[in-house]
């Protein structure tokens, strides 16, 4: 096995930032370390956009995308870089123009899921805050 490239460890460090976990090889371990070397490595550490607003473009794709795991993701990540459950909110709603109702609705309905995981697991009473 060779060392890991400083664009792999570029990579791993900034998917560590953005989820707040290392990542998990699925089924195809081959295109995580792919996603991990260049998406991660390369176009999330590239200048001139933050960790923050970088999230807000990915929360956007993955909404009009309409994939629904990579949206439960992203929400997450967005959550724990900082943003606020209204914020999230606010962009699927912004949205809706730009994609359709029906990819806003979509998208609020995975909100509002991931938010109630959230509050599960945390023993919260379901707010709206942070």
């Amino acid at each position: 096995m060779t060392e890991p490239s400083a664009r792999h460890e570029r990579g791993e460090a900034m998917f560590q930032r953005v989820f707040g976990r290392e990542p998990r090889p699925g089924s195809y371990p081959e295109f995580l370390g792919i996603t991990v070397d260049h998406l991660f490595g390369e176009i999330w550490t590239r200048p001139h956009l933050s960790v923050e607003e970088r999230e807000l473009v990915a929360l956007s794709a993955v909404t009009l995308a309409r994939t629904d795991w990579e949206l439960r993701g992203h929400i997450g990540a967005a959550l724990h870089l900082g943003m606020s459950r209204e914020k999230i909110v606010e962009v699927i709603i912004q949205l809706a123009y730009y994609g359709g109702w029906p990819v806003a609705n979509n998208g609020l309905r995975v909100a509002q899921e991931v938010f109630a995981e959230l509050d599960s697991a945390t023993g919260r009473d379901g707010g709206h805050d942070r």
